[in-house]
């Protein structure tokens, strides 16, 4: 037996919902409240509950005293003198209860009656909406049929095209190839004349190497020379500034003779006419005969 999709405390739940939303509670309105199951088992869960919350648990009774039995013994016998008039009594009432029973039951059934009535209404609710949903299900699957169609069109269009890129991706690759041919050929040839041009430069290398060599050899030389050239210069330079530093002495003591000669030129003008005084002096005393000539010492300064 396939068990319930639904337990009883999720159909009571929705049950009270719909109680509280104040809709009637029927069997396809619990379907929909909980999302599926049997309508008739939906609604056999909400009406047990039902019954089973207006059924009221009888307390238990208490044992009669001893007192009490015997008592109650006593009145029995009394009371079974007028059994038969409460026959009657019970059996007008149990008259009436069954009127009244049936009364229930009519009333019952009226009750069931308007909920099937309510149920159908839901049903046929439910119904709408389900044609509702197959008509637009319908829709759709005939808005895909003709998607479908349009597809295949489309997909025979694409193989036609395909086949064609297919013939011009054919055509592509032969020219490729013989391109690639026509290229491996020139790679050769430039291959070759590329060897060719490297054992050539192999050679002018070589030969720029020796020259570069006896350059090297040359540059050597010539550095040797120009610092020989080099030394020589500052030997000449010093012995220039030797030179320079003695012509400059001698400069200084020329300067300082001729101070020294200027000042002998000086006293020797001055002796010579000091003298030329004395002769001058001895001229006009020569005419006297008894006068002796005195000299004079000349004395030169400085020497």
């Amino acid at each position: 037996m396939r068990p319930a999709e639904f337990t009883p405390e999720s159909i009571i739940e929705a049950g009270q919902a719909l109680k509280a939303a104040g809709r009637n509670i029927t069997g396809f309105a619990l379907r929909q409240r909980v999302g599926g199951g049997n309508p008739s088992r939906l609604k056999q869960v909400w009406d047990e509950y039902i019954s089973s919350q207006a059924v009221t648990k009888a307390e238990p009774m208490a044992e009669l005293p001893v007192e009490v039995a015997e008592e109650v013994a006593t009145v029995t016998k009394t009371l079974t003198e007028r059994l038969n008039s409460l026959a009657v009594e019970l059996n007008d009432k149990a008259v009436k209860a069954a009127e009244r029973r049936v009364a229930e039951v009519i009333r019952t059934a009226g009750e069931q009656r308007e909920q099937v009535e309510r149920e159908l209404a839901d049903a046929s609710q439910t119904v709408d909406d389900l044609e509702s949903k197959l008509d637009e299900a319908q829709a759709n699957v005939q808005d895909l049929t003709h998607r479908l169609t349009d597809s295949g069109a489309i997909k025979q269009a694409q193989d036609v095209e395909l086949a064609q890129v297919r013939e011009r991706l054919a055509l592509i690759e032969q020219a490729a190839k013989a391109a690639i041919e026509q290229h491996a050929a020139e790679m050769g040839r430039m291959d070759a004349a590329i060897e060719a041009e490297r054992i050539r430069h192999q050679k002018d290398a070589e030969q720029l190497r020796a020259e570069r060599d006896q350059v090297r050899a040359d540059l050597a030389t010539v550095t040797a020379k120009t610092d020989v050239a080099a030394q020589e210069a500052s030997r000449a330079a010093a012995h220039s500034a030797k030179v320079r530093e003695e012509c400059d002495q001698a400069r200084t003591e020329a300067g300082a003779i001729r101070e020294e000669l200027a000042k002998i030129r000086g006293q020797l003008e001055a002796s010579e006419a000091y003298k030329a005084e004395l002769l001058g002096m001895l001229n006009n005393r020569s005419s006297e005969p008894a006068l002796q000539t005195k000299k004079v010492p000349v004395t030169k300064k400085g020497v």
